[in-house]
């Protein structure tokens, strides 16, 4: 294991001061925890309210401003202001929206308390689900507008949470099963808390020494984290409920990038892979893409005029209802069983063309930079999280300019520049992550190209931002 996430508690692995300071706030969280209690309760009012109450009110009328409609309101603290910061926050301080603020978390943990405590099946822990949900939540959510209109965020969010208390209900005690198993955005944070400067670490020599000393009262870690043997900050909810346990487990900076490098190796799978390559950097882009992509209008054209040349007509005259299928006449805003074939045909031939050529520039960095080791090449392609977590935060935050925008707040060259800067910042963070990887295994050129490889696979990934930024 790394000495930055091995060193003991009182060695000098950062500046002093700001270690000091960040192990008192670990302390702080865990002496405060009522406190933490009522953040998350005062949340889940929020977020209750933003996802009910905009389905009691009519839709808005062109003229509505984010101050005096509340559906509007409410779209914006969702799609302009929480999941994209939420998804920032991530990369900054890791998983602590999870463990502190979360109303998903909070109320499934509070479900567990009357748990049934049955055991967790292996369904439930198959390792699939983070890449599955992901998926499946990201392309149900442009069929229905989920970005647009309340009634589908009722649904898709709000089942998650009826979801998660029933999983509560039913398995475990006092634990978050929902979040450390079926959570649909479990799988991105886990992999961008990767990034975190900071996290909890343990000391092992210090947890060995506490075996002299009575036993302190068991810590409930609520996403099932096995404490003791913690190595990173991917599964950690950064609760602070663990923090000084045993005189072992302190918050404490870490070099940014330092658990890919160092623990990722040893624990990266395809699932993990999959997420990256076809999940973030693949259905992402095309649940983004298509509704500014000139090539979705000419081939939903194309497809049309097929269908009428042949005279079968339902498909561009009949729709589903909203729940399945945008519809609300109301709004001019219905897709047609042709548009929704179309939407599924477009993300899904988005993910699978950019996964496929990422992973062939991955395979290829990893043979130039020796032996083929899968292995290898699982742990290669976590050197991409900067790039697959800026092109989520990028698509997400699309939604905050448009929103501000059609308030008449708009700064297009200051949001071009730090869409920019962005892009280039995680391209570069993408190749400096290859090239300690690659060090790992080879020198020289081999390593120089096994880089380029990985640099390569991020710009080709920025690029399909470029079109949708500044092409289309």
């Amino acid at each position: 294991m790394p000495a930055v996430l091995l060193a003991p508690i009182g060695s000098v692995v950062a500046a002093p001061k700001p270690r000091r300071a960040l192990a008192r706030l670990g302390d702080a969280m865990a002496r405060h925890g009522r406190t933490i209690r009522i953040v998350q309760w005062l949340v889940v009012g929020i977020y209750l309210g933003l996802l009910v109450v905009p389905v009691l009110f009519p839709l808005p009328p062109r003229a509505a401003h984010l101050w005096d409609n509340v559906t509007l309101a409410a779209q914006f603290a969702f799609w302009g202001i929480w999941w994209p910061f939420v998804l920032l926050s991530m990369v900054l301080v890791g998983r602590t929206w999870c463990g502190v603020f979360c109303p998903e978390g909070a109320l499934t943990e509070a479900a567990s308390r009357f748990s049934l405590g049955r055991a967790v099946p292996r369904w439930i822990t198959w390792r699939g689900w983070p890449f599955v949900a992901f998926v499946i939540t990201t392309v149900y959510g442009q069929m229905v507008s989920v970005y647009q209109y309340p009634a589908p965020v009722l649904l898709i969010l709000g089942g998650s949470t009826v979801a998660a208390v029933a999983v509560g209900l039913v398995y475990g005690r006092n634990k978050r099963v929902w979040c450390r198993y079926l959570c649909p955005v479990n799988g991105v944070f886990a992999l961008l808390s990767k990034l975190s400067p900071i996290s909890y670490q343990v000391d092992p020599a210090a947890w060995e020494a506490s075996r002299a000393r009575p036993r302190p009262a068991p810590v409930n870690c609520a996403p099932l984290v096995p404490i003791r043997t913690m190595q990173g900050a991917s599964g950690c909810h950064m609760c602070g409920r663990c923090s000084s346990y045993r005189g072992a487990i302190r918050l404490a900076p870490r070099a940014p990038g330092q658990e890919i490098l160092n623990v990722a190796g040893t624990r990266a799978n395809p699932w993990e892979t999959a997420l990256i390559l076809f999940g973030m950097m693949g259905v992402a882009v095309g649940a983004f893409h298509w509704s500014a992509s000139p090539w979705f209008g000419a081939l939903n054209q194309m497809a049309a005029e097929a269908l009428v040349d042949a005279g079968v007509l339902w498909p561009l005259e009949h729709s589903a209802p909203w729940w399945l299928l945008t519809n609300y006449p109301g709004q001019n805003d219905v897709l047609t069983l042709l548009d929704g074939a179309m939407l599924l045909a477009y993300i899904g031939a988005t993910a699978l063309v950019c996964g496929l050529v990422l992973s062939g520039l991955l395979a290829a960095s990893v043979r130039v930079a020796g032996a083929w080791s899968w292995p290898r090449f699982h742990h290669l392609a976590q050197a991409l999280i900067p790039m697959a977590g800026c092109g989520v935060f990028l698509g997400l935050s699309a939604n905050t300019v448009t929103l501000l925008h059609a308030e008449g707040v708009s700064w297009p060259a200051a949001v071009a520049v730090a869409r920019a800067v962005l892009l280039a910042g995680a391209a570069l963070w993408c190749t400096w992550l290859a090239w300690r990887i690659a060090g790992r295994w080879s020198g020289g050129m081999r390593r120089i190209a096994a880089a380029a490889g990985i640099a390569l696979a991020a710009g080709a990934s920025a690029y399909c931002w470029v079109l949708l930024f500044w092409v289309w």
